[in-house]
């Protein structure tokens, strides 16, 4: 897998999981 840049917009919408699984939360929140 190609190493990705990595986004903080992303890692604030995405929340890694113990299985190491994203469990997506609510995206776009203000």
């Amino acid at each position: 897998m190609p190493k990705l840049k990595t986004n903080r917009g992303a890692a604030k919408r995405f929340k890694k999981t113990g299985s190491g699984k994203f469990k997506c939360s609510h995206s776009h929140l203000r």
